[in-house]
């Protein structure tokens, strides 16, 4: 199992670099089909067999994710792709793109839970990874060739914006590994040891996280139309990390849940205005190779988080949640310090022409 979960990882950081590399040379409908091929196949794998070297090689395609939003390669791929269609300032479509992944996910662990009711090996509900991919690279068909026109010269090279994404990768890699120590198996895990939580009343807590999150996505979008995306990234997740710390503080599970719901009310409004920013702070023909790159920082570091955890746990089961708020929160103030003075190219734009 450790196998095969360090190759799911591996693989996901792998391909979000190769993309990163090829996407506009390749193209990216024609990397966005072939990964939703692959998938299917990868699915395939996961669903009929057992043997370990197959699901190895499944994983290492990095198509088989460990997250709703932010997916893997698809991610990379999807936020280069969003502002061709956009007139201008994209967030919107950021805020509408996580919003359906997240609620879309949230019920997929519903109907994961509810097949249980029914006479269904587990192993088989995989197969549901064929459907999708195939589906989606049937529907790949419809993509408007401006997605690729015009991107070709770049040939994944970072030019104007290297130093730009090199940073922003840094400070990314910062709030992932940070992140790394409060994953959802650990807070599951903290519950359950902690107040003796139920397995059904984590799945109802999670699945509320879920709808949580998609609504503060539309929330994250108002609220950079008013103040800018570097200050709703910043000044949302700073007290959602205080949040996050207060946690094993609290005198009752009922005051956890509430500590927690309001951390993910706040945590993820940086979401979507992280992808905005990312795609608008680079030239149009950067964008592949930018988030790439950063996508790629974020997944590298990731689970480096449980591992450090797992020893500082059996000091202080609490202490991750502590930690992960005092890294993600010096990840917060690193970027605001850092690119407060530097707004996506399309706010410039919009000055410049003095279009409100």
């Amino acid at each position: 199992m450790g196998l095969v979960l360090a190759a799911l990882l591996a693989g996901v950081a792998v391909a979000s670099l190769a993309i990163a590399r090829t996407g506009d040379r390749v193209g990216r409908r024609r990397w966005y089909r072939g990964l939703l091929l692959v998938m299917a196949a990868a699915g395939a794998a996961f669903a009929l067999t057992d043997a370990t070297w197959l699901l190895v090689l499944a994983a290492l395609t990095g198509t088989v994710s460990t997250e709703v939003v932010e997916s893997g390669p698809f991610t990379s791929l999807e936020q280069a792709m969003l502002p061709s269609a956009a007139d201008g300032d994209p967030t919107r479509l950021f805020g509408t793109y996580n919003t359906v992944a997240t609620v879309a996910g949230s019920l997929g662990a519903l109907a994961a839970g509810a097949s249980a009711l029914f006479d269904v090996e587990p192993q088989r509900l995989l197969l549901v990874y064929v459907a999708v991919g195939v589906g989606g690279a049937i529907l790949t068909v419809g993509l408007s060739e401006a997605i690729d026109v015009g991107h070709a010269a770049a040939d994944g090279q970072l030019t104007r914006s290297r130093g730009t994404v090199r940073r922003l990768a840094g400070l990314f890699a910062l709030d992932s590994f940070g992140g790394g120590f409060v994953t959802q198996a650990y807070i599951a895990y903290w519950f359950t040891t902690t107040y003796g939580t139920s397995a059904e009343a984590l799945g109802v807590a999670f699945f509320t996280v879920g709808l949580l999150q998609a609504v503060s996505f539309q929330a994250a979008v108002r609220l950079a139309r008013r103040v800018g995306l570097v200050n709703t990234m910043v000044f949302t997740h700073l007290p959602s990390n205080l949040l996050l710390a207060l946690i094993p503080l609290a005198p009752s599970e009922k005051a956890a849940f509430l500590l927690l719901f309001a951390r993910y009310a706040l945590s993820q409004m940086d979401v979507p205005t992280r992808q905005a920013y990312v795609v608008g702070v680079v030239d149009p023909a950067e964008r592949t190779a930018a988030s790439g790159y950063t996508n790629t920082a974020r997944y590298v570091t990731r689970p480096l988080g449980p591992l450090a955890a797992a020893p500082i746990m059996q000091a202080s089961l609490g202490a991750p949640f502590v930690i992960a708020g005092a890294l993600k929160s010096a990840y917060d103030l690193a970027l605001y310090a850092a690119f407060r003075r530097l707004p996506p190219r399309w706010s410039s734009e919009r000055a410049e022409s003095g279009v409100d």
